[in-house]
């Protein structure tokens, strides 16, 4: 099985995606409502690149914001940038989540479409959005500040709130948007060969009703 080439119109999603992951950080940390939580944008946008091109355009987006804000452009939240963000940085680990959550949530996207239902469709978003970003950002924070695991996964559930308000919003904008662009994310061999034969013994059993 040879891997599929990037189209020019991949590449164009896969830099939109990157620059809205990056647009959302500008307005800096927020505070949801009546919580005096700063919470910030950006995990929506991670979030929105996996639902909607995919796992593998959705993990070049991020790969991109990472690679540019590593480089030194203030594209994180409050206008920071620079190598120091993945290495000494407590939350470096998320930034790192940030990969394969977008990798889990196209995955998973992709193998319920096209029907794309609600209520799997959020739980796909949560375990790619929430629980592999935590799974690696939790353990890193805890190793970079000298904290116990327990300590460090309830520091980070004051965060959970506004990520479970992301994920909604999430499956909300996908589900348009994939009504609206059927095709956006390739199905999968697999899956396409269940929808095949599936529907190849339906076709015959008309076919021979009408002979």
């Amino acid at each position: 099985m040879t891997a599929r080439i990037l189209t020019v119109r991949d590449l164009a999603q896969i830099a939109i995606f990157a620059a809205l992951i990056a647009a959302l950080g500008a307005p800096g940390p927020l505070s949801l409502g009546v919580i005096a939580v700063p919470i910030t944008l950006q995990t929506l946008g991670v979030m929105l690149a996996g639902a909607i091109l995919g796992a593998r355009k959705g993990f070049f987006a991020v790969l991109l914001f990472l690679a540019l804000t590593a480089a030194g452009l203030p594209l994180l939240a409050g206008g920071r940038g620079g190598l120091a963000w993945f290495t000494t940085s407590p939350s470096a680990g998320y930034l790192y989540g940030w990969l394969l959550g977008a990798l889990s949530i196209g995955y998973l996207t992709g193998r319920l479409l096209p029907k794309y239902p609600f209520w799997p469709a959020l739980g796909a978003t949560v375990l790619g959005g929430i629980v592999v970003i935590y799974a690696i950002g939790v353990p890193v924070t805890a190793f970079t500040l000298h904290l116990p695991i327990w300590g460090a996964l309830v520091d980070a559930s004051k965060f959970l709130p506004g990520d479970a308000i992301k994920a909604v919003v999430t499956v909300l904008v996908a589900s348009q948007v994939h009504r609206a662009y059927p095709g956006l994310i390739p199905r999968s061999r697999t899956v396409a060969a269940a929808t095949t034969a599936a529907t190849t013994p339906a076709q015959a059993s008309a076919s021979a009703s009408d002979e």
